[in-house]
């Protein structure tokens, strides 16, 4: 059985880092997929509650382990330096069930400018802090939104993956 716990977005919440990690506890996920923007807030949002990048610094490194992430466009070098498991590629691909999964931000891959793919292949991106399942042409494109700062009405949310099945 393969489970992933599927999160974006925290922008150096520690509020939100909190819940979201009381939350991989009680999932037991195998791994903890992060689609960047994990510490800094951005130019264009709103600092989230508790905006404590150290203490949310902390409570990845001590996960460090279970995470497989992406950079997002508000992630840089210097948050590199303090975080304890790689943050930089703008895309991984990973294999679950038998299917393909390219996972990344969305600023650079999105479901309108996919990276080559085959068809059945799950995108996995965030960016846009809004809560997306759907199936395009050839390939099916999931957002979880964000665990922090979610846009356009939407809950702060992660999604799981078990046994072929996204869950909100």
């Amino acid at each position: 059985m393969i489970r992933y716990m599927i999160a974006s977005d925290l922008h150096g919440s520690s509020y939100y880092g909190k819940m979201m990690f009381e939350r991989l506890g009680e999932e037991q996920p195998l791994k903890l997929i992060l689609l960047g923007d994990l510490l800094y807030h951005g130019a264009r949002n709103d600092l989230p509650e508790k905006y404590d990048t150290r203490a949310l610094t902390a409570m990845l490194n001590a996960h460090k382990d279970r995470i497989l992430a992406v950079r997002g466009n508000c992630d840089s070098e210097v948050d590199q330096m303090v975080l304890e498991f790689p943050i930089m590629a703008d895309y991984l691909e990973l294999f679950a069930d038998g299917r393909p999964f390219v996972v990344t931000h969305g600023h650079l891959f999105d479901e309108h400018s996919m990276i080559p793919h085959t068809r059945g292949t799950v995108l996995l991106h965030g960016h846009t802090h809004v809560t997306v399942m759907e199936r395009c042409t050839d390939f099916y494109f999931m957002n979880p939104g964000s665990v922090s700062l979610p846009k356009d009405g939407t809950l702060h949310t992660y999604m799981t993956y078990e046994d072929g099945v996204f869950s909100l």
